[in-house]
């Protein structure tokens, strides 16, 4: 008997959830159920997190939280319960099966059958955002190497244990060489760990045009957390409908299970409403705490009441859907099929789908670190670059000069174009001269002279070399 965390949430989260502990529970499911109230009560009642502490000591006590859709107030600073669970309790795997149920579910994709496997705790859901000028703010785009290693050695495990041939990498690490890139490096070293999985690296605009033209050529996809955040809504999406896709999130000790799609208050309270997605969720959430055998008769049951036409409204469909049923009338046929599988949909059998056991990350050794520049960020509301670079060259020193000022990337001094269109948020670089190096109580001084020749500096960032690698992007035109 495993003790499970519940929470069912808002709008239509508390008819699905009574749907799929209905349907899991016939099947077999030996859980113990502790119900937690989470979402826009708990906002409402003053708490911005959306859940309150002891339901944190609750969860963290059981380690399985099987949620559903919650609802999120506009405004007022409340946080997602989502975001804020993914991060607190270090589910860094985000794991959404997409395959279609063609002929049964509507899709120009009848052969589709992928994996998104995301990233779940940094890339630039790490939040962290400031506005810096009149006219510029930024997001910071945060890649570890932990991160890195842990999403794309799950991804590898996930596709060795549910058999599946391929995984494919999408970066876009033809721009974002420090941090795509650096996914992208570590794919590549933890592909050559698994000769038997064929691996693929693609660049993820053309990648995301593929896989929404021609899916089929996938099976399982590995990414960084923005670009798996919409693809993988994309993935179900094409498959046949986001209503119908669940979501594991793990992390090394706990482990959340949902729907992907939203509370939907509009249709709360009418027995309307498809609780196909957070079932999913369910049957991934057996699987994981290894009850894989009743995940497997509520898979095929499932998947055996949609090969007979009886679709809630959300998919039904005259000419292929049989029978209209609300969530509840849903539930009760899927129990009617709970011993039976589908003939014409693909059976599943999960004997070998219990938790991955994947090593903890190992630090690797230090690399060798060195100082050799600064970039200072400058608030300046001018418009000649040249003009700039007279003022700001009045901070040089013997020991480091400035080499080159961008905006917005994209090198404007020396030797810019008067075409390009400048905002008043300029980087200025300054690189030793030959011969000397650069501390930090140099860039110390630079800034203090800034600050006496009224240069508005907003931020720096040191420029560093990790065993003699360059750790940070030329301005683009350099």
């Amino acid at each position: 008997m495993t003790k499970i965390t519940v929470a069912k949430g808002d709008g239509i989260g508390p008819e699905i959830m009574d749907a799929t502990l209905k349907i899991i529970m016939a099947a077999g499911a030996e859980i113990e159920i502790e119900e937690i109230e989470v979402g826009e009560k708990v906002y409402l009642a003053g708490n911005t997190a959306g859940i309150a502490k002891d339901s944190w000591d609750i969860i963290r006590r059981n380690k399985v939280f099987l949620k559903a859709p919650i609802t999120t107030p506009q405004g007022g600073g409340y946080k997602s319960l989502n975001v804020t669970t993914r991060k607190f309790l270090g589910l860094y795997s985000n794991v959404r099966p997409c395959m279609s149920l063609s002929p049964f579910v509507k899709t120009k994709h009848p052969e589709m059958d992928i994996v998104i496997v995301r990233e779940n705790e940094e890339d630039l859901y790490a939040g962290i955002e400031h506005q810096q000028t009149d006219e510029v703010v930024q997001c910071l785009k945060l890649i570890s190497r932990p991160g890195c290693e842990k999403i794309v050695r799950y991804a590898f495990e996930y596709a060795k244990q549910y058999g599946r041939k391929k995984v494919t990498c999408f970066t876009k690490d033809n721009i974002m060489k420090q941090t795509d890139g650096l996914f992208h490096q570590v794919f590549d070293e933890i592909a050559k760990e698994y000769p038997e999985i064929e691996n693929e690296h693609w660049i993820i605009d053309i990648g995301a045009a593929k896989m929404a033209d021609t899916p089929e050529i996938f099976d399982v996809i590995v990414m960084p957390n923005l670009y798996g955040d919409v693809l993988s809504d994309v993935a179900a999406q094409i498959a046949g409908s986001v209503g119908l896709a669940g979501s594991a999130n793990i992390g090394e000790t706990c482990a959340m299970f949902e729907a992907i799609h939203g509370s939907a208050p509009r249709r709360a309270g009418q027995n309307l409403a498809n609780p196909s997605g957070l079932l999913e969720g369910a049957v991934m959430m057996l699987n994981h705490i290894g009850q894989t055998k009743i995940a497997e008769k509520v898979q095929n049951a499932w998947l055996k009441t949609i090969e007979d036409g009886i679709h809630t409204y959300d998919i039904f469909k005259e000419g292929v859907s049989k029978q209209k049923v609300g969530t509840s009338e849903f539930a009760d046929a899927v129990i009617a099929n709970l011993e039976k599988v589908p003939s014409i949909l693909k059976s599943v059998s999960y004997a070998n789908s219990s938790a991955l056991n994947l090593p903890k990350y190992v630090r690797k050794t230090l690399a060798k670190k060195e100082l050799v520049g600064v970039d200072i960020f400058v608030h300046w509301a001018g418009l000649n670059p040249d003009e700039l670079a007279e003022k700001v060259q009045k901070l040089n020193r013997s020991e480091a000069s400035l080499s080159m000022i961008t905006n917005r990337g994209i090198k404007v001094w020396p030797e810019g174009f008067e075409e390009t269109f400048c905002t008043d948020h300029w980087r200025c670089r300054f690189k030793p001269n030959d011969g000397a190096t650069i501390t930090k109580s140099i860039i110390i001084q630079l800034l203090n002279e800034a600050m006496e020749q009224n240069i508005d500096t907003i931020k720096t960032e040191n420029l560093y070399t990790f065993n003699g690698k360059s750790g940070y992007s030329l301005g683009q035109g350099q």
